[in-house]
């Protein structure tokens, strides 16, 4: 895992990180933010999953959820939901299909 970037917000720490998935073969991004409360305790987390075309950055720059997350002891997940990069296959005609389109589900078989 690699961290792209880390930041202090609100007493707490906003972090970007990246990992390779061999499910979706590429690089996958996501953020994460940990409340000042996370330096003394667990606190529960809520995963925020953006939607379609959407990465993790979505979430970060319009959805201020820093300031009440710092207030109520919350760890808040922003992962990229979509496969993105060179060797993703893409449908460049379609923005519901291709890089940067994904959708919550796990296939147990290939497409037809």
């Amino acid at each position: 895992m690699k961290t792209i970037s880390l930041e202090r917000s609100y007493g707490g720490t906003q972090g970007v990180y990246a990992h390779r998935s061999d499910t979706c073969s590429c690089d996958m991004t996501f953020a994460v933010y940990l409340p000042p409360q996370a330096q003394e305790r667990p606190c529960p987390v809520v995963w925020y999953l953006s939607g379609l075309t959407c990465s993790h950055a979505n979430a970060m720059e319009k959805g201020e959820y820093r300031r009440v997350a710092a207030l109520l002891g919350l760890i808040v997940i922003c992962p990229d939901t979509s496969p993105r990069g060179d060797g993703v296959p893409d449908d460049p005609g379609n923005w519901q299909f291709g890089s940067g389109a994904g959708f919550y589900l796990d296939a147990t078989c290939p497409p037809m």
